[in-house]
């Protein structure tokens, strides 16, 4: 299938590693132009060298950190002098801690807010005018399956995501009228260095090895494996595209049947 996308200017949020950077990869495999940010500079300089050595999509990067005040003025500008304007914008942020509600304190929630919920929501408006202005637009949100089933043991995750849930619902109905899609990406367990922290935690915390806790899981899981990245970018990059002009306001699972919600 041609996702239509081939030329277009994309923004993937944290994407030096992990599944930010798989959708970077999928997207430029699609042909699309593609800036990449985080917070290692080594690892996206060298992630935007294989990039361009396909010689498919063009990558580029820049260094910017989410905790950092100035982050939505240091990408919005440049989004400007690198990309000239915007097309698809993918909105990824780490993690919080591991813990319980009664971990959380009034200073690290809203040290996670301003990071994972406040920032990424300030780019969208800096950015939306470009995309309302030529009537076409991509806004991906990758989130958590914790968004609809709370994951055990990470009571911030669970907290502040649905916030970008909400908004997310609310901001496809507002701008589907510019050809513009909103849309949140919610991964299950898929194989990264965030699942592996995680897992290493639980494994600490229950006693158990860590090929206890990783069978454990496993074996929740209907398909019977964790996920891998590009199976993630995969869907990510099809939610991007031209042909998925018609989803929007929707929370897509990538998790191997593993929610058990309807």
């Amino acid at each position: 299938m041609d996702l239509g996308i081939k030329g277009k200017r994309a923004l993937v949020l944290a994407s030096s590693k992990g599944l930010g950077h798989g959708i970077a990869v999928a997207l430029a495999r699609e042909g699309a132009n593609v800036l990449l940010c985080g917070r290692s500079g080594e690892r996206l300089e060298s992630n935007c060298k294989a990039i361009n050595a396909e010689g498919k999509g063009r990558a580029d990067w820049i260094w910017a950190d989410l905790n950092d005040e100035m982050f939505v003025e240091t990408v919005s500008k440049a989004v400007t002098d690198k990309l000239g304007g915007l097309d698809i914008l993918v909105n990824n942020t780490g993690g919080p801690t591991p813990g319980t509600s009664e971990d959380m304190t009034a200073d690290r929630l809203e040290t996670y807010f301003l990071s994972m919920v406040a920032r990424v929501i300030t780019l969208t408006n800096t950015l939306l005018p470009g995309m309302k202005a030529q009537g076409w637009g991509r806004i991906l949100t990758v989130a958590s399956s914790g968004v609809i089933e709370p994951i055990p043991n990470l009571a911030l995750s669970n907290t502040l995501r649905p916030a970008l849930a909400g908004w997310s619902k609310t901001l496809a109905a507002e701008v589907a009228a510019h050809g513009i899609t909103v849309n949140m990406l919610l991964p299950g367990s898929i194989a990264t260095d965030r699942l592996a922290d995680l897992d290493n935690v639980a494994a600490k915390r229950s006693g158990k090895s860590l090929e206890e806790i990783e069978a454990e899981r496993q074996q929740r899981i209907p398909a019977g494996r964790y996920g891998r990245v590009e199976e993630f970018a995969a869907t990510a990059a099809f939610l991007c595209s031209e042909p998925a002009s018609y989803v929007t306001g929707s929370m897509i699972r990538c998790d191997g049947g593993a929610a058990r919600s309807l």
